[in-house]
């Protein structure tokens, strides 16, 4: 075992930075920072839902997710110049949407839609879980908006939720990897929890040999340590905005 590449300890997270409300024109923002991972989040309402949610006295949050043609170390040609999304994007879309919508009440958030814009503006590992925690801040500031006009008197929020990966590299479970454990890890998960300790969805695969239900355990109590200090710098991020 030579440890990890970044010469972090098993157990620590990548230096993390939230900041939000950054775009001046969104109605709720984050850009997070993790590592080299930087996410822009950006939360638009719309006074309309789905056509197949219309007369339901429902809500709905959505969420688009998109990486720069130089987000990574070569050129990406943009999907739009394709006309039609990869199953990767699709999927991690849906992964965002499932995981904010976990801690809305819908019906509190009235007949109207908010969708969650996730643009990777530089990749390192870890852009889906990140576009998740930075999704939750830019969600808060789209609903504190709300309320700033008029249009709610009581919360829909019914708590945060915030996103880790963890995985198994050289026979050593550790925690938030970035690309160069990512692209050798012999397993990588990525874990949705929230801000009570529950669990909202769980993504494994073991990329070589299966592993263990204890290195599972291990992976899963990093996760844990992981989103409870990514819960608490939300915490921090809106009070300061």
């Amino acid at each position: 075992m030579t440890g990890r590449p970044s010469g972090r300890a098993a157990n620590q997270m990548r230096e993390v930075s939230l900041q939000a409300n950054f775009s001046p024109y969104a109605e709720g923002s984050c850009l997070i920072k993790q590592g080299n991972t930087h996410v822009l989040c950006c939360a638009t309402i719309e006074e309309n839902v789905p056509p197949w949610m219309r007369n339901s006295g429902k809500g709905w949050i959505t969420a688009e997710y998109g990486m720069l043609p130089r987000s990574t170390h070569t050129r990406t040609r943009r999907e739009a110049a394709t006309g039609r999304q990869s199953g990767r994007t699709q999927e991690i879309q849906r992964l965002i949407g499932r995981s904010l919508r976990s801690v809305v009440d819908m019906e509190l958030l009235g007949e109207r839609q908010i969708r969650i814009d996730c643009d990777v503006l530089q990749a390192d590992g870890g852009t889906r879980t990140a576009s998740i925690t930075g999704g939750w801040v830019a969600l808060k500031g789209a609903i504190d908006t709300l309320f700033k006009n008029g249009l709610l008197t009581q919360s829909p929020l019914i708590g945060s939720v915030a996103a880790v990966s963890c995985g198994i590299f050289q026979d050593m479970c550790i925690l938030d990897l970035d690309y160069a454990e990512d692209s050798n890890a012999d397993a990588d998960s990525n874990f949705v929890i929230s801000n009570n300790g529950k669990i909202v969805e769980i993504q494994g695969t073991a990329e070589g040999n299966p592993f263990s239900k204890n290195h599972f355990s291990e992976l899963l109590e990093l996760a844990f340590k992981g989103c409870s200090e990514l819960t608490l710098m939300q915490s921090v991020a809106r009070a300061e905005d």
